[in-house]
């Protein structure tokens, strides 16, 4: 039986995946599952490994050994597959900002082969629910971060993709624009759409239904905010995410 035949409708289950770059591993045999739906967190420190899982299960980076499938579909075996069912929006604004909203989007409509006659309804949705409607003839490069963020992601949501990648997406934003974005991201959950999401901000950790805490290549926890914090730092009932985030990254917590 295959990872694929045996993910009990998880929307992403990876075993054992493992990533060598010569003789440094940067993931180690780590394995866990996603659920539809869920707003799922991946958490470590620079260099844990993050990006590179990230990499691997969005199909751009061959893992060295284990098995993954998002979306039903195998990271190795059915790579355009794959891409096809998910979003993916990186830590870096990737749009063209010599183009306005309304152009990136349509811009984008046919990087993702969405079909001609559904552009126009597409581009209405991500215009209304993005609250972009108004900015949608201004230069990208005009508009203010909280924009910008909102229209990447909305690029990244046009082809409605099962799954949504977000690799710290609120990097560089003020904190009332990361509390209207995570609201947001709370609608999008609502909708049946599966959030993977990375963020040094453990305030924002705490919107994830599960964690997982990855430290050179290692899963070192996984389980809800308050059981990581719970498992991390036994006997101190103040505890919160960051001071779990801290005991894990140095190797002292016991989740």
């Amino acid at each position: 039986m295959t990872l694929a035949d045996n993910n009990n409708g998880d929307a992403i289950v990876v075993r054992e995946l493992e990533k060598r770059f010569g003789a440094f591993t940067a993931v180690d045999r780590i394995s866990f599952s996603v659920h539809p739906g869920e707003i799922f967190g991946f958490l470590g420190s620079n260099g844990s490994g993050k990006s590179t899982t990230i990499r691997m299960l969005c199909g751009l980076l061959a893992p060295t050994s284990g098995e993954a499938t998002v979306a039903g579909y195998d990271i190795v075996k059915e790579v355009e597959q794959v891409k096809h069912a998910i979003g993916y929006m990186s830590q870096k604004f990737s749009l063209y900002e010599d183009l306005t909203p309304f152009e990136n989007l349509r811009f984008y409509l046919g990087v993702y082969s969405v079909p001609e006659n559904d552009w126009a309804k597409r581009i209405d949705w991500v215009l209304d629910m993005t609250r972009l409607a108004e900015a949608r003839n201004r230069l990208t490069r005009e508009l203010p971060p909280g924009l910008r963020q909102r229209l990447a992601l909305g690029c990244a949501l046009l082809h409605r993709p099962q799954i949504l990648f977000l690799d710290e997406p609120t990097s560089g934003v003020d904190p009332i624009t990361r509390r209207r974005f995570w609201d947001f991201i709370g609608r999008i959950a609502g909708e049946g759409i599966t959030v993977f999401v990375t963020t040094h901000y453990m305030d924002e950790a705490r919107h994830c239904g599960r964690i997982v805490m990855i430290n050179d290549g290692k899963i070192v926890a996984m389980g809800s905010p308050e059981e990581i914090v719970r498992g991390a730092c036994p006997g101190k009932p103040d505890a919160d995410l960051n001071d779990a985030f801290v005991a894990l990254m140095s190797g002292r917590g016991q989740a």
